[in-house]
């Protein structure tokens, strides 16, 4: 099945998606990834924040939701920015 997003940049790569376990922030991207038909990887971090070095190396914090996006370069955290962007770069545009 194809989709076609008209002046949307398609995900060739999935995006990779720094998460903690019953977080609602971090379902909040995970319900727009699915909005979008976004192909994604998640990586369950560690609940102690002082623990997450693998989500500092990637995107330079450690605080979750965080998303790397290969297609683009970008990294980012912080829910609404991660949702702006995803419909920016992968939503539908009028």
């Amino acid at each position: 099945m194809s989709t076609t997003r008209s002046t949307a940049t398609e995900a060739s790569e999935p995006l990779v998606l720094y998460r903690l376990q019953a977080c609602p922030f971090c379902e909040r991207v995970v319900r727009r990834l699915h909005e979008l038909d976004i192909d994604y990887e998640s990586r369950f971090v560690e609940a102690q924040h002082s623990e997450r070095d693998a989500v500092k190396r990637a995107c330079g914090k450690r605080t979750v939701p965080a998303i790397s996006d290969p297609n683009t370069g970008v990294t980012m955290a912080e829910s609404a920015n991660i949702v702006e962007y995803l419909d920016g770069t992968y939503g539908e545009r009028a």
